[in-house]
């Protein structure tokens, strides 16, 4: 990627991140993509703690890259982890990333695991 993408995502990141914050009730359900794996992670911003994570590298069949299939498993695998620690309802920080592909992805398959957002 070049330095502007970066840059560009950077700036459009730090605008969500504005905008929204996660709560003990709410909190915020983050993504990031790499070249070879998606990684989302549960946080509570009050206190600074990760609350659940999954990705894409620690399932299964990590030789698999991350492609739409793998993270709509990776969603799934997030929302029942959630779902397991009493978090039925997040928000959704798509970390500068175009909601489309595989960050779509891995929201919808929360979502049909019963993670509200």
């Amino acid at each position: 990627m070049s330095a502007n993408k970066v840059q560009r995502r950077l700036r459009i990141k730090r605008s969500i991140r504005n905008k929204i914050s996660g709560t003990p009730e709410r909190p915020r359900l983050s993504v990031f993509r790499s070249n070879k794996a998606i990684y989302a992670q549960i946080i509570d911003d009050t206190t600074g703690k990760t609350l659940v994570a999954a990705s894409s590298a620690k399932l299964d069949d990590a030789a698999a890259t991350a492609n739409i299939e793998v993270s709509n498993r990776v969603g799934k695998e997030i929302a029942a982890k959630a779902l397991e620690k009493g978090i039925n309802q997040v928000v959704f920080d798509r970390s500068g990333y175009l909601y489309h592909g595989k960050v779509k992805s891995l929201a919808e398959g929360a979502r049909e695991a019963g993670l509200k957002f």
